[in-house]
This record gives C-alpha cells, sequence and structure tokens, in this order.
C-alpha cells in the first residue's frame, strides 16, 4: 500500500471516529462512595450511635441471664451429692431448660438487632441515592458510579464530599421536616462498622 494510500484511509478512520471521540468529550464522570458517606452523615453518626446504645442493652439483658444460669448451676453442682435421685434429675432438667432459653434469646436479640440496622441504614442509603441523582442533574454528570465498582478513578472525580455536605444540609441528624430525595430501587451497599452482636451465651 502506497503512502497516499494510507494516509488516505488513516483519514477516512479519523473522520469516522470523530463523532465518538465528539461524544466521548461530553460525557462526565464521577463516583461516590457511599459507605463513606453513610459513617460521615451526621444522621448516619447518630443511627450508628443509637444501634450501639441498643446493642448495650441487650448485652446488659443477656449477661444477667447468663450470670443467672451460672449461678444455678455452679448451687447445684454443690448440692448435687446430696440430693435425692429424683430432685437431681429434676435440678438438671430445669438448668438446662434455662441455658436452653438464654440461647433462643440471644439468636432473637441477633435477629432484631440486624434487623433494626438494615431498616435504619436503608432509609439512609435510599436518600443518599436520590440525593446523588438530584447531584448528577444539578452538576451535569453523565453518570455517578459507585465507588465499590471502580477499579481506579482519580480522586477529582470523587463528589463524595459533596455529597455529605448537601445530604447534612437537607436532614442533618434526621430532620422531620425535611424535603424528600427521590426514592432509589438500588441495594444498599454491605455495612461496614455496623454495631455487633451480642456475644453468645456460653453454657
Amino acid at each position: 500500500m502506497s503512502v497516499t494510500v494510507r494516509t488516505a484511509a488513516l483519514a477516512a478512520v479519523a473522520l469516522a471516529l470523530a463523532p465518538l471521540a465528539a461524544r466521548a468529550a461530553d460525557i462526565k464522570l464521577g463516583y461516590v462512595d457511599l459507605q463513606r458517606a453513610l459513617e460521615e452523615i451526621d444522621e448516619g453518626k447518630a443511627a450508628k450511635a443509637q444501634l450501639k446504645k441498643d446493642f448495650d442493652e441487650k448485652q446488659k439483658q443477656l449477661d444477667q441471664r447468663t450470670d443467672e444460669v451460672k449461678k444455678l448451676d455452679a448451687d447445684f453442682q454443690k448440692q448435687s451429692l446430696v440430693m435425692a435421685p429424683d430432685a437431681k434429675a429434676a435440678k438438671a432438667a430445669e438448668i438446662e431448660r434455662k441455658k436452653v432459653e438464654v440461647q433462643q434469646f440471644f439468636v432473637g436479640l441477633q435477629q432484631e438487632l440486624a434487623g433494626r440496622e438494615r431498616e435504619v441504614t436503608r432509609g439512609i442509603f435510599d436518600k443518599m441515592v436520590g440525593m446523588v441523582r438530584e447531584l448528577a442533574d444539578a452538576e451535569g454528570f453523565t453518570m455517578v458510579l459507585d465507588r465499590n465498582t471502580v477499579l481506579y478513578a482519580p480522586a477529582s472525580l470523587d463528589v463524595t464530599n459533596e455529597l455529605v455536605r448537601k445530604y447534612n444540609a437537607r436532614f442533618g441528624a434526621g430532620k422531620k421536616d425535611a424535603a424528600p430525595a427521590k426514592k432509589a430501587d438500588a441495594p444498599a451497599p454491605t455495612k461496614k462498622d455496623a454495631a455487633p452482636a451480642p456475644a453468645p451465651a456460653k453454657k
């Protein structure tokens, strides 16, 4: 192929790609770290503090029940040598039943706390995603991605700080009279640093 032909071919390719390049230049991308935003917004901090308070109260109840069963078991071990067989068997069965009740109480607390955590964070994530849409419309973003789906992007594309600022301005620590953001259908990201589940009762 001559130089002239090759030059003409390259020119044709360049002309064909020109509209694509122009469209690419009009695309404005950004990304947001929803998990970091959850930890930094005032409402997220307040929710985390309340969940931690609830966890501590439930843990005290669990510890109290566990200690009661431990004391019953310790007293039984001391008295079992002098107890009648029927009384000994009845007491052993009673202690075993209480141990099962404590374990069921522990499982119930886990489910209750996990459910409350999902409910609270779900509502916050819905509002955050709605505000991301508003932010994208206002700033002219073609697409705003979740940070967890991005392998690399420059920090200049990160709009998390702007999301936190706008969220706090509208909702604060959970303002009741705040204007609702658009409801999102996207699933909430996995939460980090959530309130731990109560420690299991030891038999």
